[in-house]
C-alpha cells in the first residue's frame, strides 16, 4: 500500500480550480512536536494536515486564528505535509502528535503495526463518489459492468470507495477494467479515456462544473457505508500520556468545524491568512468558497449538526469489509482503533 499519495481530500496538482498556487505555509506550520511542557505552561502539540494549505483545512485555521487552542491551554502548531510525505510517518516518529486522515487508511496502517487511534470524526459523509458524464448510459453501479473506471491508483480512499461501489452492485474488480490514471480525472473522463472515475464530491465534481463539464454522481451504496473518512488521529502512547490534552485538542478542532459551518463566508476571509493565493486571486477565492460550500455538508450528521462521535458498529463493519477485500492483511481490533473518550 502506497500511503504517499492521499485520498483524504482528493487534492492533486492537476485538479485545477482551488489548488493552483495554494502553496503558502500557515503562520504556525512547521514547528516540531513537543508534547512535554513545563509545569503550568500550555501543552505543546503539532497537528498534521495532510496536504498543502487548502480551504478544506479551514476549521483548523479557524481554531488557530481564533485562539481556540490557546483558550483551552494548548499551544498547537499546524504542520502541512508535502506532496510526497506519507500519512502517518510523522505521527509515528513523534514529529506530530495528531494527524487528520481517513480512519479507513488509519485502520490499514494499524494492520501494518502502527498503534493509531481515531478520537473524533469530522467527515460524516464519505466524500468519494462515482462520477460519469451527464449523458452517460451508466445510471447505477450495476451499469459499470464491462466499463472502464479511472482511479488514481489501487490505494487510498478512491480505491476503497470503488470496491464498495462494486460490491454494492454485486460486482468485483474482474467485472470492470480499472485504469490507474493518477490525478488526471478531469482529462480522462472528458476525453472518454474512461467511462467513469472515482472522485471527490467536494473537489472533482466542483472542478468539472467550473470547467463547464456536466457530470452526474453515483453513490457508493444504498446501505450502510463500511468506511470512515477524515478523522482526528493520534497514537495510543500519546493518549496514555496526555489524555486531557487530547480532549482539549479534539474539542478545539470540533469547535472550529462548528464555527466554519455557521459562517463559511467568514471562514474564506480568515483562510486568506493561511492561503496567500486567496488574497490576490479573485477566481481562486471564488473557487475556495464553492469548494467549502460543497464540503460543509460532509461534516454534518443526519440531524444536520457537526458531530465528532465515532460509530463503533461502523468501525467493526469497516474492519470486516477491508479484511474481506484484502485491504488489510491481518485482523484488526476495531474497538482498539477508536475512542469517544477524548471529545465532549
Amino acid at each position: 500500500m502506497d500511503l504517499t499519495r492521499r485520498g483524504l481530500l482528493g487534492l492533486a496538482a492537476g485538479a485545477g480550480l482551488v489548488l493552483a498556487g495554494c502553496s503558502a505555509t500557515s503562520p504556525t506550520t512547521g514547528s516540531p512536536s513537543a508534547s512535554a511542557s513545563a509545569p503550568g505552561a500550555s501543552a505543546k502539540v503539532t497537528i498534521g494536515l495532510t496536504y498543502i494549505p487548502n480551504i478544506q483545512f479551514v476549521p483548523f485555521y479557524w481554531a488557530d486564528a481564533k485562539g481556540l487552542f490557546t483558550a483551552s491551554g494548548v499551544n498547537a502548531s499546524l504542520r502541512h505535509h508535502g506532496s510526497s510525505e506519507a500519512l502517518f510517518t510523522a505521527l509515528a516518529s513523534g514529529q506530530e502528535d495528531f494527524v487528520v486522515a481517513g480512519a479507513d487508511e488509519m485502520l490499514q496502517a494499524r494492520s501494518q503495526g502502527m498503534d493509531l487511534v481515531a478520537i473524533a470524526q469530522y467527515y460524516r459523509q464519505y466524500p468519494v463518489v462515482g462520477i460519469v458524464k451527464d449523458g452517460s448510459a451508466i445510471k447505477t453501479a450495476a451499469d459499470l459492468k464491462g466499463r472502464t473506471v479511472g482511479v488514481p491508483g489501487k490505494y487510498g480512499e478512491s480505491w476503497f470507495a470503488l470496491l464498495v461501489l462494486l460490491k454494492s452492485a454485486g460486482l468485483t474488480e474482474a467485472d470492470v477494467k480499472v485504469s490507474e490514471i493518477g490525478y488526471t480525472q478531469q482529462a480522462a473522463l472528458s476525453t472518454d479515456k474512461v467511462d467513469a472515475i472515482m472522485g471527490f464530491s467536494n473537489n472533482d465534481v466542483v472542478t468539472f462544473t467550473a470547467a463547464g463539464i456536466a457530470v452526474r454522481t453515483i453513490p457508493l451504496t444504498t446501505g450502510t457505508l463500511p468506511l470512515v473518512s477524515a478523522s482526528l488521529i493520534t497514537t495510543r502512547t500519546f493518549l496514555d500520556a496526555s489524555p486531557a490534552v487530547a480532549k482539549k485538542v479534539a474539542d478545539a478542532c470540533t469547535a472550529g468545524f462548528v464555527a466554519v459551518a455557521k459562517d463559511p463566508a467568514a471562514a474564506v476571509t480568515l483562510a486568506t491568512d493561511y492561503i496567500t493565493t486567496l488574497r490576490t486571486d479573485a477566481a481562486a477565492r471564488a473557487g475556495a468558497a464553492t469548494t467549502l460550500a460543497a464540503t460543509v455538508p460532509l461534516w454534518k450528521d443526519a440531524s444536520g449538526v457537526v458531530n465528532p462521535t465515532l460509530d463503533a458498529a461502523q468501525f467493526a463493519a469497516m474492519e470486516t469489509f477491508m479484511r474481506e477485500q484484502g485491504l488489510i492483511a491481518v485482523p484488526v481490533d476495531p474497538a482498539a482503533a477508536m475512542s469517544n473518550r477524548y471529545h465532549s
